[in-house]
Order: structure tokens, then C-alpha cells, then sequence
């Protein structure tokens, strides 16, 4: 945890805030806090700043706090990603929010399993969770926005064009395409496929959409690995 994270209920003046629960196992058990210590904050949705330790013990924390210093900006993409299994959705949903991504649609594929979508990692507290660990691993403190299409005809003929429209389209996926572009100046709509790949149909589709297959080369890579290859080369 590199930020400690507040939201509007833990506060209790307008600079005070109240501490239990995992993060303040955390001050204890990882970060070793000291009464008088001064640790970064950020507000959710909001600033970031410092916040001075006034009181550790076993029950609670508390905190005087002040913010100055907005949150870092996001990458200009919309993702779209397969839904990966569930254990590695958590960790993806993490990588999502600590690389900045603002908007991620959960997508499925002929090579989702139908038991995917059945995870309880799919209710929004479990998605919000994943994503509060990964804010806190990058120092940020804006949310990604998340959609959940389970139906991929639908959304890529009648939604993908318009939200692909001024960004440049890319499908990751192997294969005998051009290699994915470096330091990209321009927003970009970034399609990645579960860890089979995309079916040719759907390739397809997404190219009708207005997304070009690119790739990374002759390794097939985990989702995860893959999300992270990609957004760092093309930003």
C-alpha cells in the first residue's frame, strides 16, 4: 500500500478521519506507523495529500489530513478484455487500475468459459476491491469505469463503433499482423482476447468495428502479462 486510501465515511471533521479494518492492520503489521508519523493520503475520487498520525492502537487509527496535490492522469484508452478466469480477473482488475486505465469493458468470447460469468469476483463490491488495491499500489485515486457486456455481437456492431470513433482500433492477438505500435500520441480503443485468442469471427467483427489486429510477437502470453506488454509499448 504506497497510499493510503480514504473515503467519506471515515472521516469524522472536515481534516480527521478514523481508521480500522485492513488498513489499519496495514499501518500496524506492514508499514510499522509510529504515533506522530506522516503518511501519504488520497480522497477517492479526489486529491492526494498527507495525513499525520495522531493515534495507533489495537482498536483504531487516527489521522489529521490535508490535501494538495491532484491524482496522476490516465492513459487515453478504453480496454477491452475477455473475461479472463476468475482468479486472474483479480489480479487483471489490479494491473487495470494501477496503470491508469479509465475505462475497462469485461467482454465476452466463444473461449469465455460460461462458469466465468457466474464468479461472485464479478459483483460490483468484489470489482471494487480489486481495483481500491490496485489505486493504492500506483497512488491514484480515481476509479476505473467498468462495463460488463456478456453479449459480444451486440455490443461490437452496435456500441464498439462509436466508442471506438477518433481513437485508433487495435486487437492484440498473435499472428502473422503488424507489430503493435510504440509511443502512441492518440487516444486508443485496445481489444485483448482471452488466453486462447480471439476466434477468426470475431476478429473479424472487431475489424469491422474499426479495431486492427496487432501483435507482440511470437509468444503467447497470460492475459495479465499481455494487458501489461501492451499498454506500456503503446503508451
Amino acid at each position: 500500500m504506497n497510499l493510503l486510501l480514504l473515503e467519506a465515511a471515515d472521516f469524522v471533521a472536515a481534516d480527521r478521519v478514523i481508521l480500522s479494518g485492513r488498513r489499519l492492520r496495514h499501518l500496524q503489521e506492514v508499514h510499522r506507523a509510529e504515533v506522530g508519523e506522516t503518511l501519504r493520503v488520497g480522497l477517492l475520487g479526489g486529491e492526494m495529500g498527507e495525513g499525520r498520525l495522531l493515534r495507533l492502537d489495537t482498536a483504531s487509527a487516527e489521522l489529521q489530513v490535508r490535501f494538495d496535490q491532484p491524482p496522476p492522469s490516465k492513459l487515453p484508452v478504453t480496454l477491452l478484455l475477455a473475461l479472463p478466469r476468475p482468479k486472474m480477473l483479480r489480479r487483471v482488475l489490479q494491473t487495470v487500475a494501477a496503470m491508469g486505465v479509465p475505462r475497462l469493458v469485461l467482454l465476452n468470447s466463444y473461449r469465455v468459459e460460461k462458469s466465468f460469468w457466474q464468479t461472485p469476483f464479478l459483483e460490483p463490491a468484489a470489482i471494487r476491491e480489486q481495483l481500491i488495491l490496485g489505486l493504492e499500489q500506483a497512488r491514484d485515486t480515481v476509479l476505473p469505469e467498468i462495463i460488463v457486456e456478456k453479449r459480444f455481437k451486440p455490443f461490437v456492431e452496435d456500441r464498439l463503433p462509436q466508442l471506438a470513433t477518433d481513437t485508433l482500433g487495435l486487437v492484440g492477438h498473435p499472428g502473422d499482423f503488424p507489430a503493435c505500435p510504440r509511443a502512441v500520441q492518440q487516444p486508443v480503443t485496445l481489444a485483448i482476447g482471452p488466453e486462447g485468442g480471439w476466434i477468426p469471427y470475431e476478429v473479424e467483427k472487431l475489424a469491422e468495428a474499426g479495431l486492427m489486429p496487432v501483435q507482440l510477437g511470437e509468444r503467447i502470453l497470460r492475459v495479465e502479462t499481455a494487458v501489461s506488454a501492451l499498454l506500456a509499448r503503446l503508451f
